[in-house]
């Protein structure tokens, strides 16, 4: 084998060029190999995806309808009514123990 003329300038003998070639190859197949996994996990999502719609559209079908929450508003809306008392009856409460604690005080 010759040796390249001193001013030839850089020489890559053929041995670093297979090195070189080996090493890009290697660095392809592991892309390959992640991109591969990255094509499964989106399969996987889109499965997911699917059959998450799946899901919500047969809830969105069977949803409750104005019909049916009628009923339940004019419950709370009684229990809303009948909750008044409460304050009332605490304030005359609160009344009559001033009422009672003030007799003692006026004989």
């Amino acid at each position: 084998m010759t040796s390249p003329p001193p001013d030839a300038g850089v020489y890559i003998s053929p041995a670093q060029t297979h090195a070189e070639v080996r090493r890009i190859a290697d660095g392809q197949i592991r892309m390959e190999a992640k991109l591969d996994a990255i094509l499964g996990d989106q399969r996987e999502h889109r499965e997911t995806i699917a059959d998450h719609e799946t899901r919500l559209r047969s809830q969105e079908r069977t949803a409750l309808t104005e019909a049916d929450i009628a009923p339940i508003r004019a419950d709370v809306e009684a229990l809303k009514r009948a909750r008044w008392p409460l304050p009332s009856a605490a304030a005359l409460v609160g009344v009559a123990a001033l009422g009672v604690s003030l007799i003692p005080l006026v004989r």
